[in-house]
């Protein structure tokens, strides 16, 4: 145990850098990490994927009571509209509460890709987004970043994220060597079975936050009933799933776990009561073994990408 505990010291005490030690937290304990564009952002909020525009609205509504001010959805979801309606209704200062969405990549292409900005701030009913991803690496990627950086430039976009460029990584390279702007955030499938090391090794030399989708594992079984894992959730008092949540905050992650069951929205917050120890990173990181439960090869992406129905 001691040789983990000196692993968990050189890969970074608690999980922390210099950014998250200058990191503000808000009444709920919610970390907020300044971007490398100096805009804040709070590094846990809820995920929607696959989840309808009405269950979306009302999950987004319970989550606001519960302090959640972090909220991701995609042109691709098809419940933009329900993550705006339950903003708007909730009466919250919108500059308090943060927006992601994505553009599926049929709205790429220089010129194309503004007017498809335009039509999703009126879905959403916002006058802005606070974070805007290109959602998969397929396509006029480029012309859709030549006008995503013209939104920015217009104040319809505060932030610029890429998706799933660990899929294709000449998108990666070509995106954060060449382009006027550059990426905040990458969003990539990650959670202790795939701790994704090389791709954060890339992000770190352009002050890219990594954030991760299907952070519990999607709800694999095998994760959420992991013994190791649950060693740690017996000494803290917390589920798997909270320690699971816990240890990509300590890790210097942006997470966004879904949830429409409103017990589910208020567990996954109810984790800024206690961090893990040394010792806890330690066994936290040596489950890693690159498991990812998302995998694609570029010919089905671009199949998919072409057969997915999308809001318009």
């Amino acid at each position: 145990m001691r040789n983990i505990i000196i692993a968990a010291v050189l890969t970074g005490f608690f999980g922390l850098n210099n950014a998250q030690a200058q990191e503000r937290t808000d009444q709920w304990g919610v970390p907020y990490v300044k971007l490398n564009n100096g805009v804040e952002m709070p590094r846990f909020g809820l995920g929607t994927y696959n989840v309808s525009n009405d269950d979306c609205k009302q999950a987004v509504a319970t989550a606001l009571k519960e302090g959640y001010r972090h909220f991701d959805t995609a042109q691709a979801y098809n419940n933009e509209r329900g993550v705006g309606e339950a903003v708007k209704e909730s009466g919250i200062p919108r500059e308090q509460i943060w927006i992601t969405s994505k553009l599926w990549p049929t709205e790429f292409g220089e010129g194309k890709t503004l007017e498809a900005i335009d039509r999703m701030l009126e879905r959403m009913g916002l006058e802005y987004i606070d974070l805007l991803y290109i959602h998969q690496p397929i396509g006029d990627y480029v012309g859709a970043w030549k006008d995503m950086e013209k939104a920015y430039e217009q104040g319809k976009v505060r932030v610029l994220g890429i998706s799933n460029c660990d899929a294709r990584e000449e998108a990666f390279t070509t995106i954060v060597e060449t382009m006027k702007i550059k990426p905040a955030i990458h969003q990539i499938e990650c959670h202790p079975y795939a701790q994704r090391k090389a791709m954060r090794a890339k992000h770190e030399p352009y002050g890219i936050i990594t954030e991760c989708w299907f952070p519990l594992g999607h709800g694999d079984k095998g994760l959420l009933s992991d013994a190791t894992i649950g060693k740690i959730a017996q000494k803290h008092g917390k589920t798997i799933a909270q320690i699971i949540i816990r240890w990509h905050i300590d890790e210097g992650f942006s997470v966004i776990p879904g949830a429409t069951n409103p017990d589910y929205i208020k567990e996954n917050i109810s984790i800024f009561d206690f961090k893990l120890d040394a010792e806890d990173m330690a066994v936290m990181r040596s489950l890693d073994k690159e498991k990812r439960f998302y995998n694609m090869s570029i010919e089905q992406l671009e199949s998919f990408v072409l057969n997915r129905a999308i809001d318009r």
